[in-house]
């Protein structure tokens, strides 16, 4: 039939001659239909299938009607029927795949034409076609008595023999189906195809089962070598497991020549020859028996003829029974001798093709050698891939450490970091699960060598059985061996015939033996290569899993880290673009605001003096100074933003206060340097509006320069140096405007004092921690509500101030109240003079004791003297005003609060003193009497010198003081016996 398919190139004729057939009323009939049409849907012509789909519903009609019957073949009929119509059913849907099943990898892969959605669609299908098989394995199964030997009966043979055809066909769609998993698990989600891995763990089940269970017929084992699929199924989480797959491959055995033409050849041969050599001895001893003279044995042994006759007929009976037995002997040693050639033919095959294999297993073994080598450089550039990576995650770090740094706009990318930082413990995750695979494969490594040694010992037995048997041929032939003795006894004619069988004998035992030599180094060099062959491929397998997820690794985490780490430089940069842009967009703002401040009439009033001025005007010089320095170490380092930024808002800051100041200065100066100062400070405002716009543009940042704003603040501070009263060189007519100019000049000096506190209390609670920064917060805060308690007291001396002019003048104007009574004045202005420079001292020193570069004794000598300054400006005030004044008990109760607060800060001092200051416990269980002694000595000595350095500097302190009040009485004009 198959035949004729492919001489007529369809299947016409064959449905013509089944259409006659009664497949409808003989099940048995039916089910030796399907197994034909099966083989000629695998075998025949491509234009079987086309002519087929025709007659579909057909079988299908059929499939239906044999389902009604529960017994015998009419159950097997149904399912054989359904599985041919869904084989016709997926060739029809998949025209690529053939008959037979048999594709390669790339046709597969065409075959589903690179399209997700079609493999997904494919493997259904092929999940279906499978279940179909095996349901026909299920039901053939269940229909045999499994207690007896039923492979070996007709009727059990008759549905087994449909099997082999199945057998083929789950072979090939075990294989497609997971080639298809795999690919489809490369390409969607685990969670998606859930179903396909249940349903086919499932089916692998079964599958494993049937094949197990076929193996073990004695009918299969004549007829094809069935495959035994893997003790455990593959795990499709892991992409790596493709490797370790080995396609099942079922073997048919070549149908040989029938062993029965040419031993009876030989025995035909050998009976003519024995018989014509057996006649001529004969002939030769007792002659001849059809010659014209018959016998004649009276003449001979004296013998009668009847005796002669018996002895002649039990002689021919023996040579009869001796012919019989010689005859069987030669058809065995002729039966073996053909076996052995077979043999001999069948090893000579086998190492031919050990031979092969060993040839590709060199030449497998050198493509493996050359790959190794390559993932050796593959590995070294990995290896430097990831010193690079430790190199970049290094300067990521030091970034990290700068950013944290910056203020509240940073806080997004110390979170990418922590993303970063994530991504790093699920890469370290993925790791761990890499390693856990790796001993998944070494214990099935494992596995492979037990069943490689099962195989091994089953090898063996099946040699020790052919050894047996070769036992049993000696045996066989030491009995012949005895029966040719009798005979050669008996029969002296048979000599030559025996002789020439011994060496045909001796000779197939050489050449027996030679062939079992040759199969047992065949054997050997077979597992040596099979060995080899295994231990490469491991490693192969193992070094490439490992390199190529290693290489991923690194790449993927070499990727993201240059990714991020551009990105946050290039976030940096804009960061610290649009920072400096809004804090000079704000510098700007401050200055510009300060120039308009300078037009208001309303700031017409304030007044200033100019050691005020010039005090604002060398720190403006010292922070522009800076402020360059800055510029250029950003201009040479674009991530030096952290040294401009604060130059920059300090820098407005002052230049803003300096040209206020000066504009206060200037309403108190003469006309002429006034409109100078004035001038000089509307052209300092615009200078440092032109450089702050330089700064503000990326084209003109480079040449941006603050030489001429330092130019115009050296030019106001010399106008300031002119502007400094010279003592008893002042006027009696500008006493009245040197009173209101030092009050406002100690104002603002105890605001800016209590702005520069609150900028080094921000400082401390920014950079430091612990004690330090307890300690440093106390006195701050201490400091603070001196300046405020300070503040406080001078506004009340101001208002009893003017208080004291309104009810003192009469009709006489201010200053000329204040020229008439000028000793008062002057005591006034001294009185000032001296809180501002304590605020200011004070501060300084407060400013270094937090830096750690001053001393807790000076903070709390700075807070005394400037106690005493107020209580001089308290006793200067009181000394003309009314004892009932309101505005001279608020002045009292404004001085007791100074009092307060300078006592509070001298007791935070005091107490942060002893906080700050390690203690040295001395341990005197070590020491001696006399190192005791000596240290009690050395005390001693430096109390005495303590003391008498105490002694000196109080004395010092005493001439200082005398000195103080007498050049203080002479620029004030003091007399020795005046009065206020």
């Amino acid at each position: 039939c198959i035949l004729g398919t492919h001489h007529e190139k369809g299947a016409q004729t064959f449905w013509s001659v089944v259409n006659r057939l009664p497949l409808s009323g003989n099940a048995v009939l039916c089910w030796k239909f399907c197994h034909v049409f099966h083989k000629l849907l695998r075998d025949g012509h491509s234009n079987v299938l086309k002519d087929s789909m025709r007659y579909k519903n057909e079988l299908s009609d059929m499939s239906r009607m044999w389902g009604h019957l529960s017994e015998g073949y009419g159950q097997l009929c149904s399912i054989y029927l359904k599985l041919l119509r869904t084989k016709m059913e997926f060739h029809t849907k998949n025209p690529r795949f053939p008959g037979n099943l048999q594709m390669s990898d790339r046709q597969l892969d065409e075959a589903g034409e690179n399209d997700v959605n079609n493999f997904f669609q494919l493997t259904v299908e092929m999940f279906d076609y499978l279940e179909c098989e095996l349901n026909l394995f299920q039901t053939v199964f269940s229909s045999l008595d499994m207690s007896r030997s039923v492979s070996v009966t007709a009727a059990g043979q008759c549905r087994l023999a449909p099997l082999i055809q199945v057998i083929l066909d789950c072979s090939h769609l075990y294989d497609y189906t997971v080639k298809l998993l795999f690919k489809l698990h490369s390409c969607l989600p685990a969670d998606t195809l859930q179903g396909h891995r249940d349903r086919f763990l499932e089916q692998f089940r079964k599958l494993k089962d049937f094949f197990y269970r076929s193996s073990n017929l004695q009918y299969f084992k004549q007829l094809i070598q069935i495959p035994q699929l893997p003790e455990n199924p593959p795990n499709f989480l892991r992409a790596s497991a493709l490797s370790e797959h080995i396609s099942p491959v079922v073997v048919i055995p070549a149908e040989a020549s029938s062993p029965d033409s040419e031993p009876i050849t030989d025995l035909v041969e050998m009976d003519a020859a024995s018989q014509s050599l057996f006649d001529n001895k004969f002939d030769d001893i007792f002659g001849s028996s059809f010659s014209c003279d018959p016998f004649n044995f009276n003449n001979q042994n004296g013998m009668s003829k009847d005796d002669k006759d018996r002895l002649i007929e039990q002689l021919y009976r023996e040579i009869t029974a001796l012919k019989e037995e010689l005859e069987n002997f030669k058809a065995e040693s002729a039966r073996g001798a053909v076996q052995l050639r077979g043999r001999a033919s069948e090893l000579e095959a086998e190492l031919a093709e050990q031979q092969h294999l060993k040839q590709q297993a060199q030449d497998e073994s050198e493509f493996l050698r050359t790959e190794l080598e390559e993932l050796k450089k593959q590995r070294e550039d990995t290896e430097k891939a990831q010193r690079s990576l430790t190199e970049i995650e290094r300067r990521a770090q030091a970034n990290e450490q700068r950013y944290s740094k910056l203020k509240e706009k940073y806080s997004e990318l110390v979170q990418n970091h922590a993303d970063l930082l994530r991504k790093n413990a699920e890469v370290t995750k993925q790791i761990t699960v890499a390693r856990q695979a790796q001993g998944d494969v070494e214990q099935e490594k494992k596995e492979l060598e037990d069943s490689f040694q099962r195989v091994s010992e089953q090898a063996q037995r099946k040699s020790q059985e052919q050894a047996e048997v070769l036992e049993t041929l000696k045996r066989e032939l030491a009995a012949s061996r005895q029966e040719l003795q009798v005979l050669q006894g008996t029969l002296e004619s048979n000599t030559q015939a025996r002789a020439e069988q011994s060496a045909r004998i001796a000779n197939l035992e050489q050449e027996r033996d030679r062939l079992s030599q040759a199969a047992e180094q065949n054997r050997d060099k077979m597992a040596a290569l099979q060995a080899e062959l295994q231990q490469l491929q491991d490693t192969l397998s193992h070094e490439q899993k490992s390199s190529r997820t290693e290489l991923e690794m690194l790449q993927t985490q070499l990727k993201d880290k240059e990714n991020t780490e551009q990105a946050l430089q290039q976030r940096l940069a804009e960061e610290q673009l649009s920072l400096v842009r809004g804090t000079v967009q704000e510098a700007k703002r401050m200055v510009q605001d300060s120039l308009a401040r300078m037009e208001d009439p309303a700031h017409v009033s304030c007044t200033g003096s100019a050691d005020c001025l010039l005090s604002q005007t060398l720190a403006a010089s010292e922070c522009a100074e800076r402020l360059q320095d800055a510029h250029s170490k950003y201009l040479s380092d674009g991530a030096a933003v952290s040294s401009l930024l604060p130059c920059l808002a300090l820098f407005a800051h002052l230049v803003s206060n300096t040209l206020l100041q000066g504009s206060a200065t200037s309403h108190v100066a003469p006309v002429e340097p006034a409109d100078r100062l004035l001038e000089l400070c509307k052209q300092c405002g615009s200078e440092a509006v032109s450089y702050l716009s330089a700064l503000q543009d990326p084209g003109m940042v480079a040449s941006a320069d603050c030489s001429l704003v330092t130019a115009c603040l050296g030019q106001i501070t010399a106008i300031g140096e002119e502007l400094r009263p010279r003592g008893l060189d002042v006027k009696q007519e500008e006493l009245g405007d040197l009173v209101d100019k030092e009050m406002a000049a100690t104002a603002m000096a105890i605001e800016t004092a209590s702005a520069r506190i609150e900028e080094m209390l921000s400082k401390a609670r920014a950079g430091d921690t612990g004690v330090k920064l307890e300690v440093n917060e106390r006195i701050l805060g201490s400091c603070t509500g001196l300046m405020q308690a300070i503040h406080i007291l001078v506004l009340a001396s101001k208002d009893l101030q003017r208080e004291i002019v309104e009810s003192g003048r009469g009709a006489a104007s201010p200053k000329e109240f204040y020229a008439k009574n000028s000793r008062w004045t002057e005591g006034l202005i001294s009185a000032s003079k001296a809180v501002g420079w304590g605020a200011t001292v004070m501060v300084d020193a407060a400013d270094l004791v937090v830096q750690g570069k001053g001393t807790f004794e000076e903070l709390m000598v700075c807070s005394r003297e400037i106690a005493a300054s107020t209580a001089q400006l308290v006793a200067a005030s009181k000394v003309k005003a009314d004892k009932d004044s309101a505005n001279l008990c608020k002045l009292q109760q404004a001085s007791r609060g100074v009092n307060q607060a300078t006592a509070s800060v001298v007791a935070s001092t005091k107490a942060g003193k002893s906080q700050v200051e390690e203690k040295d416990n001395m341990d005197f269980s070590s020491m001696t009497l006399t190192q005791i002694k000596r240290q009690e000595m050395d005390s001693q000595v430096r109390v005495l010198e303590l003391e008498n350095q105490l002694q000196k500097e109080r004395q010092k302190l005493g001439e200082l003081r005398k000195k103080h009040y007498e050049l203080a009485g002479v620029a004030e004009g003091w007399e020795e016996d005046g009065e206020w």
